[in-house]
């Protein structure tokens, strides 16, 4: 593919533009191990737990991560992002020795907080939606309070365990009020509140990066339009021909051992003098 930067050559700059863009004014990154979660049941899991004498993980998945961005009172500029994730669990249970496993879901949730940088402003929005063959829409009004933006991968798996209510300490405990219903929809049954007999947790690993953005205005320099330089092929080629054009993948046959991995790695790595 053709390579559209232009040459950062001052003298080929032609005017300076403003353009109306989100800018990152503070940001974190946290690796967090949530350690011994309640995995809360539906009642179809929960008569699965019941009858089972040991619980593996098989895999994790985030829902939804709600965020809500709240002004430090007496701290300028400074404010408080609260998270709360909602990861659906997976989990095997085994009844017996030598028995199949029987998958079920369970839902998990998780509080997070954090303070970051997002400056001020106290200037009020207003804008309005275009719409195709009628009026203009006014949208609502909007302040300048920084948007809050969370990235994170799935959690990583690193145990489970098959517990009684009661030896779950503080994992133990109702099922949280107000579970959103596109999250419960996700579940097949109704999450049971009371009369459990046994309780499943687990711990996982978290890697989040937080972000607190304002819009604002800036300044920048522009060289050229942005005019595409490679052509557009529409010819048409059988799919075989296609295949061929594809590079054999050693590296699923023959996967990279430790060293390899981390010689490609941007970041330099002790331990492999070859490298």
């Amino acid at each position: 593919m053709a390579d559209n930067k232009p040459n950062c050559d001052l003298h080929r700059i032609k005017e300076a533009v403003c353009v109306d863009t989100n800018r990152v004014y503070d940001s974190c990154a946290d690796k967090d191990c949530l350690a011994d979660l309640r995995v809360y049941l539906t009642d179809c899991a929960q008569n699965i737990v019941n009858n089972a004498i040991s619980v593996r993980y098989r895999s994790a998945e985030i829902l939804n991560c709600v965020v809500e961005v709240e002004r430090i009172p007496f701290n300028r500029g400074y404010y408080s992002v609260n998270l709360t994730f909602f990861i659906k669990v997976k989990l095997d249970a085994f009844s017996a020795p030598n028995c199949p496993p029987v998958t079920f879901d369970g839902l998990v949730t998780f509080d997070k907080k954090c303070v970051l940088y997002g400056s001020e402003g106290n200037v009020k929005i207003f804008s309005s939606a275009f719409v195709p063959g009628g009026n203009d829409v006014q949208m609502p009004v909007g302040n300048t309070t920084p948007t809050a933006k969370v990235q994170c991968v799935e959690p990583v798996g690193l145990d489970a365990q098959l517990c009684t209510v009661i030896d779950c300490c503080n994992t133990a405990g109702p099922v949280p009020v107000g579970i959103p219903a596109p999250i419960a929809n996700c579940f097949d049954g109704n999450f049971v509140d009371s009369g459990a007999e046994k309780a499943v947790k687990v711990t996982l690993g978290l890697f989040t990066v937080i972000q607190l953005e304002r819009d604002v205005q800036m300044l920048m320099p522009a060289y050229d339009f942005c005019v595409p330089t490679k052509e557009c092929t529409c010819e048409t080629e059988s799919p075989c021909d296609a295949f061929k054009k594809i590079c054999f993948p050693v590296d699923e046959f023959f996967p990279p051992n430790r060293c390899d991995m981390l010689c490609g790695s941007t970041t330099p790595q002790p331990g492999c003098c070859n490298c």
